[in-house]
């Protein structure tokens, strides 16, 4: 199948842009690709392709952009319930952490996840999926951690690894056990930690070692926050992971700053997420490292913050920055990927292009497959989009439409 008269055609090709080299788009005007078996096989001008390739199936995307799918690595997309009274809540003055210490927030989720079941939650999860991928979302990273037990982290587990093999979008899993305190450790974090660490992280390595499909271990990410884990409690968490085998993650900085982006780079995390308030010696720390900094502009638009991440120190410092959507029912059930760029470009004051690397090569080196998606280069995935619009800074610019026209999954068409 050859893609041939793109009016932009967006490779991206290379490694994962760091600091100030973000931004580079490698726009082939009037541009083509062959996609076969899957992959994509060749990129170049059309008027060459054309000529090489007159035999193939032909798609005319003229007065389109092409672009590789956008990546979200940062979700937690599987849930039980809603929590539409906590938002009425907090526009009458009420804080996140308020409505945790009442009973609300994550702890209201978990109750209602620890009470369905697989097929609830494959159920509750599948339309968010669909829409994500409508928006042009093909891969994202998906989280447990709200069930907060061993037997409900791996039936929340179990019910991604089921979305994943439903498709068409695929999925990424991350264990997050330590996302919060459960009700039954109200007053021994340090004994929910050790539960974590002698008990659920073996229980999970079983898990996914015992699955019939061929699976690497999930990441293993963990809150390090005030009224959550603690930085030693986040160290413990982790290092534990590291030495069972996980990929690590860590949620820093949304509220306070603990040291959690530092202790990331130190023990080689694939990202840090959040990084609103991350110390300039924080960032330093991270942008020697190739841990990347993944931004969630959602969340601090979702609780009416003003505060976002200070994207300009990030980039100084060159780091490999992502955004993502943060995907979730309390602070931003956001489900489009095109939003986050048009925050991103808004608040964390990103260029469109800058903003587009951000979503799709960069987010993918935050969940460890760049080497796959990400890119529009022969050998990689064929995971694109052609967009209804001439210029890619329509994304960035236009607010709350959706601009893809087809999504393009492993060669597989599927238009909206």
């Amino acid at each position: 199948m050859l893609i041939h008269s793109a009016a932009q055609l967006l490779t991206i090709v290379g490694t994962p842009q760091r600091g100030h080299a973000l931004g580079d788009l490698g726009v082939i005007e009037n541009g083509a690709l062959l996609i076969e078996d899957g992959l994509i096989t060749a990129v170049g001008p059309s008027n060459e392709m054309r000529a090489i390739y007159a035999e193939e199936e032909m798609i005319d995307a003229s007065g389109s952009v092409v672009m590789p799918g956008l990546v979200d690595p940062h979700t937690h997309v599987v849930w039980a319930g809603d929590r539409a009274a906590e938002f009425e809540m907090r526009i009458q003055g009420k804080t996140y952490m308020e409505i945790m210490q009442a009973g609300g927030g994550i702890v209201s989720t978990v109750r209602k996840t620890r009470q369905a079941t697989v097929d609830d939650l494959i159920f509750e999860t599948r339309p968010r999926l669909r829409r994500m991928f409508a928006n042009g979302t093909t891969t994202a990273e998906a989280k447990s951690g709200y069930g907060l037990d061993t037997e409900s982290e791996i039936k929340t587990l179990d019910a991604i690894l089921a979305l994943d093999m439903e498709g068409p979008m695929e999925l990424v899993p991350t264990f997050l056990g330590a996302h919060a305190i459960p009700p039954e450790f109200k007053d021994n974090t340090q004994g929910y930690t050790d539960l974590v660490c002698e008990e659920m992280l073996p229980a999970v390595k079983k898990w996914a070692v015992g699955k019939e499909q061929k699976m690497i271990l999930p990441f293993v990410d963990v809150f390090c926050e005030t009224g959550a884990f603690t930085l030693e409690q986040s160290r413990q968490i982790l290092k534990t992971a590291r030495e069972l085998g996980f990929p690590l993650k860590i949620h820093a900085d949304e509220f306070d700053n603990l040291g959690g982006v530092t202790l990331a780079a130190e023990l080689g995390a694939a990202s840090a997420d959040h990084l609103v308030v991350t110390s300039k010696e924080d960032i330093a720390a991270i942008g020697a490292s190739d841990t990347v900094a993944v931004s969630l502009p959602c969340t601090p638009f979702g609780l009416a913050e003003g505060e976002y991440t200070p994207a300009k120190d990030f980039l100084d410092a060159n780091c490999i920055l992502a955004i993502a959507t943060d995907i979730n029912p309390g602070t931003a059930w956001c489900e489009s990927m095109q939003f986050a760029i048009t925050l991103a470009c808004r608040y964390l004051r990103l260029t469109p292009a800058q903003a587009i690397v951000a979503a799709t090569l960069n987010a993918a080196a935050a969940i460890n497959q760049a080497d796959k998606i990400g890119s529009l280069e022969p050998g990689k995935q064929a995971d694109l989009l052609i967009l209804n619009v001439p210029d890619y800074r329509h994304l960035g610019y236009r607010i709350g439409g959706n601009l893809v026209k087809t999504v393009i999954k492993k060669g597989q068409i599927y238009p909206n």
